[in-house]
Order: C-alpha cells, then structure tokens, then sequence
C-alpha cells in the first residue's frame, strides 16, 4: 500500500540546503507562521515532483473496526502529530469513540504507535480539531463528546441529542511535543450557544493569527487571546455545518464550509464567507468551482508570499471518492491549478475503491503537503466495512505538475 515512499534526492539536497540556513522560523507568531518559501520559492519549486502514500490508521487494527474524521498538526520542533477518531466497534458515528493520534519526528516517513489522547467512558469523543500555539510550543485539541445512550438522530435504539448539553466540548493540550495529553477539560458552559442541540468541532484544523487561536466550528468560531488561558466564541451566518479556516492577506478570514441540506440541494457546492471576529462575516454563498458531496474538506495556507492556498475535498456532487487539492493564488476567490490525488486510478476507480472521504492538511517542515484522507475499504458493505486513514505526502512541483503559476 505505498507509493514510492522515497524522497528523491535533489528534494533532501535542498532541503537540506534550507535547513542548514534557518530558513524555516517555526517560533513566529505572524499571520503567515509556518511560511518558509519566501526566501526559498525558486529551489523548492525547480524540486523533482514527489507525491508519496501509505495507510497510517488502519482499520480492523490496534484494537479499532474503524478510523475516520482526521486531523494533522506540525509541531514547533517539526513533528507531525495525526489525529482520528478510534471506533471500537463498527464504523458508525456514534456509539464507543475514542481520539487516537500518531506521531513522525521525520516528516511523515515513519510513525510511531498508536496513542490515545482520550477514551475513558462507552461515550462518543470525537471532531477532533487541533492547532498548535506557536508563541510557547502547546498543542491544543478541541473534542465534542456525547454519552454512550444518545447519538445525533436518535436511531439504533439511541437517544436523540436534543437538549442543550447533551453534546459536549472539550479540550486538551500537549506541553512535549504530542507524547502526553492533559485530561480534557469541559468547556460546554462558556462555548456552547444556548439554543444549540447538537453541534461539532471543526473537524481538521484551527489557524494562529498573531497571538489568536481560532478554532472553526458549527455556527461559529471559538478563540482565545490568552493562549488558551480563556476561550470564548464569534457567531457567524448559518447555513453551514463542519467548517474549514484560513487567514488571508488583506486581514481577514475565509470560512470554508460544508453546506446544510438545504443549501446543498441548491447548489452542491462548499460554502464559503469573510470577515473578521470582531466585525462579523458575509453571509455564506456557493464556490461555484468547489464541487461538494456533503463532505467535510480542508484548507491550509501554504505561503503568505505569494499567496497561495490549498484545498482538498472529493471534487464530486454524488460521492465521497475523486479526491483533488486545488490551489489558490488569490484568497480562494478562484482556483486555477488543481491535480487529482489519486492519479494513477480512473475517477469510477476512485470511487469503486473507496478513495475518498474527509480529509486534513498540513504544511510540513520540509516543504510538503502531508494530507490525511479517508478511504473506505470495502464500498459493496458500507455498514460493516473497516474505515482507515492514508498519508499522502506531495510537493508543490507535483500539485503543478508542469503548469505556469499565475504569480
């Protein structure tokens, strides 16, 4: 299950080369703080195309029938950190749920095992998002919980959630570089709206800007000025469910979204809006080139300048398979370069293969995309079939893949 899970060599001489330099300023907390390119952009974008995969959560192993809704995170030390969550039983999304994490201290080459960032209970801990607090090194995780005895619609002999409280947040910290997690702490009180039922985290990522943590969530977006001290939240428009963040250049923040029914019966597209936590967002309008198939997607800035911004999401209105990371130079408002993921297979293979789902990026210390994707490993049986989580690595040459950046 690996794809050509080598650096070429030119790729390590240069980064090797931008090591040496300390061109990579893992500490700063300005807007744009794991860009590293400015002064690299040339020697990184003449690399050989890379583009490497392997399964690192790997259902009906370690204990778990299922792994789905991940999340990565690079550390200040440069350790990748993944994040899913374990389903102990089948692959459904409620029922006994734990969030389980791996981490590589050499760039998504190797992993390490299977931890647990927490499990106590028969409860459901799930929509793991995480971000890491460049100003001192924590590593925050935002979790939504909810009992063994309710789930989201009430089915299966379940519960339905719906009081105020009975779908939790939660969060917690790492302090060493991801090794040990704190005991999640409730926060439900403080940042759950009082007129919500249910409700999730994310899931994927939040973002830094300046001294902020933002983390994306349902109807709103949760942060903190004081490193975590306190954390409160900004309304902003409905019409959406899981959500994406990204920081643009002109100040603001663009909110990328995975629409409601409703919307998305009228246009099958990801929803997107601007603004600021102080001053509001736009209302929230179809991206008529981000095809979506009520699926969770992700977004991650790759460089502040030029600007550009990845995007990743099953490019499909029926299925949860074409899987494709597009690139935006102009603050998401057009995607001109795109490149399939799973090249080597058709689009009905994607789909007949089960390569696709909810996805999570990350930009790493050596001037990849590591991306976490769902597949489901056996699509005839959805309702029993073993849900695991691959790793794709790729550089910027092969996103391009031979095209002209519009810079």
């Amino acid at each position: 299950m690996k794809k050509n899970f080598h650096l070429k060599c030119l790729p390590i001489l240069l980064l090797s080369i931008a090591c040496q330099k300390n061109l990579l300023p893992e500490k700063s907390t300005t807007i744009f703080s794991q860009d590293a390119l400015n002064t690299n952009a040339a020697a990184v974008a003449a690399a050989a195309q890379n583009h490497d995969y392997m399964v690192l959560f790997n259902g009906g192993n370690d204990g778990y029938h299922s792994y789905r809704i991940p999340s990565i995170v690079r550390s200040n030390a440069g350790t990748l950190i993944a994040f899913a969550e374990g389903r102990m039983s089948n692959n459904y999304d409620y029922g006994n749920i734990n969030v389980v994490y791996k981490r590589s201290t050499d760039n998504g080459v190797s992993w390490s095992a299977l931890g647990q960032v927490v499990g106590n209970g028969l409860g459901t801990w799930g929509n793991p998002t995480a971000v890491v607090d460049r100003s001192n090194g924590r590593i925050w995780i935002f979790l939504s919980w909810n009992d063994a005895d309710h789930n989201q619609s009430g089915t299966d002999g379940y519960q339905k959630i719906d009081s105020w409280g009975e779908r939790k947040v939660y969060s917690s910290y790492s302090d060493d570089d991801g090794i040990t997690w704190s005991t999640p702490v409730d926060r439900t009180t403080a940042l759950l709206p009082s007129n919500y039922t249910w409700d999730a985290m994310g899931p994927g990522v939040g973002i830094q800007v300046g001294s902020r943590l933002i983390i994306p969530a349902t109807g709103r977006n949760i942060y903190s000025d004081d490193h975590g001290v306190s954390w409160q939240y900004a309304l902003i428009p409905s019409g959406t469910s899981e959500g994406t963040i990204v920081d643009l250049v002109n100040g603001q923040l663009l909110r990328n979204d995975r629409p409601i029914t409703a919307e998305w019966d009228v246009a099958k597209r990801r929803q997107v809006a601007r603004g600021t936590i102080e001053n509001g967002f736009s209302a929230f309008a179809p991206d008529n080139t981000l095809l979506d198939p009520k699926c969770e997607g992700s977004i991650v800035r790759y460089t502040g300048s030029p600007d550009r911004i990845m995007f990743l999401n099953p490019a499909s209105t029926e299925r949860r398979c074409k899987m494709r990371v597009r690139i935006s130079y102009d603050g998401g408002l057009t995607w001109p370069i795109s490149r399939k993921i799973h090249d080597w297979l058709t689009d009905d293979q994607t789909c007949d293969q089960g390569k696709g789902g909810y996805s999570s990026m990350v930009k790493t210390a050596d001037y990849h995309i590591g991306a976490l994707i769902e597949i489901n490993e056996d699509v005839s049986n959805n309702t029993t079939s073993h849900r695991s989580i691959e790793f794709h690595k790729f550089n910027l040459p092969w996103m391009l893949n031979g095209s002209t950046e519009p810079l």
